[in-house]
């Protein structure tokens, strides 16, 4: 085989590995897992990151929740929409660039619906204007993000086509600072 068509024939797993808008993990038979196997309704009622059971699970949209009860499951199951992470588990800051990436320990509720983050500092700098972000956000997962290949709308943003308000980790740390008077995360 040439290197030109195994070149492509790579590129073409890696993009179809990554098809559909869902920030998932694989574990054991949860090959389609949310949350990291975090239970969803957890962050309501605990208001923390609880790992699930893989024996309590529910699969919905196409991907299986784990929960730490078997209450949990059933209030899941009653409203799943309700608990379902928001832009499809991806870090919320992230989404305001239109890039589906992340999407970790870090959360919010916000007006009752859960927002995951790829870290703190990328919670720290959502929050500083967290009404402008949160509609960025919802603008460019409803018109760009929400049924596409979270691979290539990561690299079109990342290496192609930033938004004209895309700041880099470095610039959102310095408002930060400005802003509160102390690093991000101190």
């Amino acid at each position: 085989m040439s290197l030109i068509k195994w070149c492509v024939t790579a590129l073409v797993c890696v993009l179809a590995a990554g098809c559909g808008s869902m920030h998932m993990t694989s574990d054991g038979a949860d090959s389609r897992l949310m949350l990291r196997g975090n239970d969803p309704v957890a962050y309501f009622t605990d208001g923390k990151a609880t790992p699930g059971s893989p024996d309590i699970k529910a699969d919905y949209q196409g991907v299986t929740y784990r929960f730490a009860s078997e209450d949990h499951r059933k209030q899941f199951l009653a409203n799943p929409d309700h608990f379902v992470p928001q832009f499809g588990g991806f870090c919320a800051n992230g989404m305001v660039y239109a890039i589906p990436l992340g999407g970790g320990e870090s959360f919010k509720i916000i007006n009752d619906r859960l927002y995951m983050f790829g870290g703190v500092r990328s919670k720290l700098y959502f929050e500083m204007d967290e009404a402008r972000n949160l509609k960025l956000a919802h603008h460019y997962w409803d018109t760009e993000v929400k049924d596409s290949n979270w691979r290539i709308q990561s690299w079109k943003r990342i290496w192609f086509n930033k938004v004209d308000h895309y700041r880099t980790n470095a610039q959102l740390a310095e408002e930060y600072e400005k802003k509160y008077g102390k690093k991000p995360g101190a």
